[in-house]
């Protein structure tokens, strides 16, 4: 679907004074109200013609990259390579139908960091907070300054795609009196075998999701909400991950999670049909409360990959581990990437091609109901064990309408025989309300603060 025309977005040397001058008009939209995405090109006439001149036919364009993830893996690549050069040059709208950071591509940088409310602090403070913390990130994702005290640190780059999304947990509506408020679909995750979870990395009343495409530009989002938070709330826990930077490869492809596998042939994408009322809650949905309106629930989940012991499987058995070719992502079965699994293949000796237990069968949307969420995760390396054992995995994000049949269906499959379950462990574990998007003129979760 075509983008309006949108103004030119300032040049990235811009980035430390514009906070000090007279704002421009809000960026437009695209027409169906999701995020549009731009170039940055107020340079000098000299300047430009240089860009012009190594950007060569790719042109400039911000990224635009597909959706993100299904349960069988991970966002897919854009429809065309993008140049390194322009990577700083593509931005995310803040004011949009659904929160930014959603059904974009995947980030070369992200944050996760959650917040419990102070002692004392309630729904006056917590809507304080998110008055705070819109702002900043209207501000960043359009390549400004925060508007006070910036620490610079982004101050050479441009927007680089940043996305900032902002969710509640089970225990906020406790804390700001708001239990009336609070939807059915918070009820807390049931517990699974493959759970080891640490209590003080779970959970927390308030989520924050940060992604761009420079490590930088992240960092530089993720201690201005820091600092915003003030004395209303505290850092509860925070993770780090990354993902591949767009234009790194020759060609556009499906992104590699840290076991080397292809993950994310499967995504469901906003073109299918269905694609709104999985991930989305409608306005009329009946059992979400009003404020939920365009939002979509988070499972937020650490996964560590025992890479130690994957990485002493043969080729072969990786493969029968997930169920798909290692090279290309293609099934098993046969055919490329894209050519649908045939379930029922068997080899010379009676054998099913993809095994009964392989990841790619069992995470399927038609092995388990229809059910689909839409993944958008990062991967992480926190250092080295004193065993010389890596702390690496997933920090696995998904989104869908509904969490009981999107994320809870899919792993209770998997808990009763993924054959990668030996391979990784849960360590945390999060739930989120994440609110449709601010209007122009609101705050993110106003709808619910002042209702």
């Amino acid at each position: 679907m075509p983008d309006q025309s949108l103004p030119e977005a300032p040049t990235p040397a811009t980035r430390s004074t514009r906070a000090r001058a007279p704002e421009s008009p809000a960026p437009a939209a695209g027409p169906d109200g999701e995020s549009a995405q731009r170039p940055a090109s107020a340079e000098s006439p000299a300047k430009d013609l240089t860009r012009r001149r190594l950007l060569g036919a790719a042109g400039a364009s911000g990224l635009v990259l597909g959706a993100a993830g299904a349960a069988a893996g991970y966002a897919t690549a854009p429809a065309r390579a993008t140049p390194l050069s322009s990577v700083g040059a593509g931005q995310a709208m803040f004011h949009v139908k659904h929160q930014p950071g959603i059904t974009q591509g995947l980030q070369a940088r992200g944050h996760l960091v959650a917040f419990d409310l102070a002692a004392g602090a309630g729904r006056k403070e917590a809507a304080a907070l998110l008055r705070r913390w819109s702002e900043t990130a209207r501000r960043l994702m359009a390549g400004e300054a925060t508007a006070h005290d910036d620490t610079d640190v982004a101050r050479d780059a441009g927007p680089s795609s940043l996305t900032v999304t902002f969710g509640f947990g089970n225990s906020f509506f406790t804390r700001t009196g708001l239990e009336k408020q609070r939807p059915v679909a918070l009820d807390p995750l049931p517990a699974f075998s493959s759970d080891h979870l640490d209590a003080t990395r779970s959970n927390g009343d308030l989520w924050v999701q940060i992604g761009a495409d420079d490590a930088l530009v992240a960092f530089h989002a993720l201690r201005a909400i820091q600092k915003d938070a003030g004395s209303a709330a505290k850092v509860r826990w925070q993770m780090n991950g990354f993902n591949r930077t767009p234009g790194a490869t020759a060609h556009p492809m499906t992104a590699r999670n840290l076991m080397g596998q292809m993950d994310g042939t499967r995504n469901p994408k906003p073109s299918e049909s269905d694609f709104d009322e999985r991930i989305f809650v409608p306005a009329d949905s009946g059992k979400d409360p009003a404020w939920m309106a365009n939002g979509s629930y988070a499972v937020v989940r650490r996964i560590r990959m025992l890479l130690d012991h994957w990485e002493k499987l043969s080729l072969k058995a990786q493969e029968q581990v997930i169920g798909r070719r290692k090279a290309d992502g293609a099934a098993l079965s046969g055919g490329t990437e894209t050519t649908e699994m045939d379930l029922e293949k068997t080899d010379a000796n009676g054998d099913l091609v993809v095994p009964l237990n392989a990841h790619a069968r069992i995470t399927r949307p038609d092995q388990n109901g229809g059910a689909a969420m839409l993944r958008r995760p990062f991967s992480y390396h926190d250092g080295i064990d004193p065993d010389g054992t890596p702390d690496a995995g997933l920090l696995f994000v998904c989104w869908q309408a509904d969490p009981v049949r999107g994320f809870v269906t899919v792993q209770r499959k998997l808990d009763r025989g993924d054959a990668l379950s030996q391979y990784i462990r849960h360590e945390s574990s999060g739930l989120f309300a994440v609110p449709g998007g601010a209007a122009k003129g609101e705050y993110v979760g106003q709808r619910l603060l002042e209702a």
